[in-house]
């Protein structure tokens, strides 16, 4: 006996789950993210050596994808805000938008200040060696001073909000078993 043929996943997001562009926006952020903090944290531990220039060398170009993507999801979930997966009722369904809307937030602004300053700085922007801003002869010191405040620690703040968001995610397989993480992974519950 055949079980039933599961639906194609939908190009957009319904009330019961994640639709294809969210899940490549979600878990190609994922795997950028990853990497960008694999380089930050071997930084920390090693600082400069061959093995942390092998992930801290992309660091700009990665940043730049992430913040095109960041972009490009915003709008994406403005234009899905009506049919996308209820974040839940009471308390912890305000925690999750809170939680959501934080991630949102921090993943625009970390680029956004390194881009500031870059722009304010005296080094070309040339991601994948496509030149952005031009060297500047005087830097603009109020603007390398802003992302030099927000870029790193913000980064930090970025990683504890994602394992905070990992952790829900736990929660919510372990404990709660509501297909948390079905909706988004694109298996079904049943």
């Amino acid at each position: 006996m055949s079980s039933p043929a599961v639906p194609p996943l939908p190009l957009r997001d319904t009330p019961d789950r994640y639709g294809r562009v969210t899940r490549f926006l979600h878990w190609g952020m994922a795997a950028l993210l990853l990497w960008q903090f694999i380089g930050m944290v071997l930084r920390e531990i090693l600082g400069r050596t061959p093995l942390v220039s092998f992930f801290t060398g992309s660091h700009q170009m990665v940043g730049t994808v992430l913040f095109l993507l960041t972009v490009m999801r915003l709008i994406w979930a403005f234009a899905n805000r009506g049919n996308r997966p209820a974040h839940g009722e009471g308390v912890l369904g305000l925690g999750a938008r809170m939680g959501h809307l934080a991630l949102y937030v921090v993943m625009f602004t970390v680029p956004a200040a390194a881009i500031l300053r870059s722009y304010g700085s005296e080094r070309a922007f040339s991601p994948f060696g496509f030149e952005i801003f031009a060297a500047r002869e005087t830097p603009i010191t109020w603007m390398v001073a802003v992302g030099d405040a927000l870029h790193g620690e913000l980064g930090w703040l970025m990683l504890a909000l994602i394992a905070g968001h990992i952790v829900m995610v736990g929660l919510h397989k372990a404990m709660w078993r509501d297909g948390t993480l079905e909706r988004m992974a694109g298996r079904r519950r049943g």
